[in-house]
């Protein structure tokens, strides 16, 4: 039996099957997800002629990283390699390209990994229930969008500072759209609205804080997408070296915990704000890399298996915003010798991509990685989900010259330096993961008990590793109901 399914309702499960199959809903599974070869061909040819964002139930099986946006239907892996120009460092370092993802973010499949299984087992109704999404961004677009596909109704929460493209696209699907107080830190407030939406029997919080769905795509899905990487490029002499990811809610960096299990020297680095250094020293403060929400220690991190914190001033991440956007920013890079398209796909990079590839830049820096070195990250999303914070910046600082990109690329890229950066020892791991009693057990009614079940790496194998097992049988008697 399942630790998170925790009951069968059979009575809601049939309705809800029911429901699906009078609007030609299939659910995929979590292996058709990471393998689309599994896919059966009727759904195959189907899917060109459905865009990549339109709101239509075939769209759950685009929630992958190997979406073909030429044919429609699915091929490698989407990934980047950021050119050594750039970066400054012989390490190849290869972000994962979240763009290609329906709704533009990899986070509509932690929220996939959060209701699906919720839905399937018939814990939550979609008649009765309303799914609430609490979110920095990117995730309460996946749950709306996911709501969208399946007929399940959507609340938002984020915090109001965030940018403007999120909250029209949230108001356009349909979701009720919540505003909480503050910026991309202030997670607190959005967790105070959900205490506060839980008196009504009828909302259904999906906090991926705290939701081992979200990790459990990630593991399953995320972390073999890189192995599948590294196989196209590796040769006799290289290495799985490195996985950078922002803490964020602890989702995306269990895809670290899967690369451990193939290669056990691999360094895990968790990127933060340094204007909001919650790992590193206990900071706090508000910060502007857009998608990271912290101040806490997210209840699906396993800190056990985190090597290194990273800190990265948001005004580096601002400032390489504008490298890599503006004319002048790409005209420079292409006088560096980096290729017309690797420029190009700059774009595909957002704000909290840049974090993630500074602090990539760091780990090899630190541990002195040579070009035999490979290190993977995430960029969650693209450009077009901040051109409103691009056109704020210029309004801000004025036009964009040639001497501010020399600037940018020489300060924040090539002297990006190993300063906020600290290698994790056995007991700087149990001190961060002691920091989750403050929020989780007296905040959020965990028990001490459930904390140091944690600190047990059995528990993480179990939950990542056999949970999906449980899901994927759920869905495939979902289906046939």
């Amino acid at each position: 039996m399942s630790r998170i399914v925790k009951s069968i309702d059979k009575k809601v499960r049939k309705q809800s099957a029911d429901k699906c199959k009078e609007r030609g809903i299939t659910i995929p599974t979590f292996k058709q997800l990471r393998n689309p070869e599994l896919i059966s061909d009727d759904i195959k040819k189907k899917l060109p002629g459905i865009g990549l964002w339109d709101v239509n139930p075939l769209n759950l099986y685009r929630i992958t990283w190997k979406n073909d946006i030429k044919t429609g239907l699915f091929g490698k892996v989407n990934y980047f390699e950021v050119p050594s120009e750039i970066t400054g460092v012989k390490a190849r370092i290869i972000g994962l390209m979240g763009k290609y993802f329906p709704t533009g973010a990899h986070k509509v499949g932690a929220a996939f990994g959060c209701l699906v299984p919720r839905l399937v087992s018939g814990e939550f109704n979609p008649v009765q229930h309303k799914a609430v999404w609490p979110s920095t961004g990117n995730y309460c677009r996946g749950g709306a969008f996911d709501c969208a596909l399946l007929g399940c109704t959507p609340i938002a929460i984020l915090p109001e500072e965030m940018s403007k493209e999120r909250f029209d696209w949230l108001r356009e699907i349909g979701a009720e759209v919540i505003a909480t107080p503050g910026c991309e830190s202030n997670v607190k407030e959005i967790y105070d609205k959900c205490w506060e939406l839980k008196n009504d029997k009828n909302n259904f919080i999906f906090n991926q804080f705290e939701e081992f769905g979200n990790p459990i795509f990630h593991y399953n899905v995320t972390g073999p997408a890189i192995e599948e990487v590294f196989s196209y490029l590796k040769n006799d002499k290289s290495r799985m070296s490195a996985f950078i990811s922002a803490t964020g809610s602890a989702g995306t960096i269990a895809a670290g915990d899967y690369l451990k299990k193939l290669s056990p020297h691999l360094k895990i680095t968790a990127s933060e704000a340094l204007q909001c250094p919650t790992l590193l020293m206990n900071g706090f403060g508000g910060h502007r890399i857009e998608g990271i929400g912290d101040k806490h220690v997210p209840w699906v991190h396993n800190v056990r298996n985190t090597d290194m914190v990273s800190a990265i001033d948001d005004e580096d991440c601002i400032r390489i915003m504008r490298l890599f956007n503006e004319d002048k920013g790409k005209e420079y890079l292409q006088k560096l010798g980096v290729k017309k398209e690797n420029v190009e796909a700059l774009v595909d990079i957002g704000i909290s991509g840049i974090s993630n590839l500074l602090s990539a830049i760091k780990t090899a820096k630190y541990f002195e990685m040579d070009e035999n070195d490979f290190i993977f990250t995430m960029f969650t999303d693209s450009m077009t989900m901040y051109n409103s914070r691009l056109e704020e910046t210029k309004a801000e600082r004025g036009e964009y010259t040639e001497m501010d990109a020399a600037r940018d690329h020489s300060s924040c890229l090539q002297k990006q330096t190993i300063d906020y950066l600290k290698e994790l020892s056995y007991y700087d791991r149990k001190a961060i993961h002691n920091l989750k009693y403050y929020t989780w057990i007296e905040q959020q009614g965990r028990t001490s008990e459930e904390l140091n079940e944690q600190w047990n790496p059995d528990f993480w194998t179990d939950m990542f590793e056999n949970e999906v097992h449980e899901f994927d049988k759920l869905i495939e008697e979902f289906n046939k109901l």
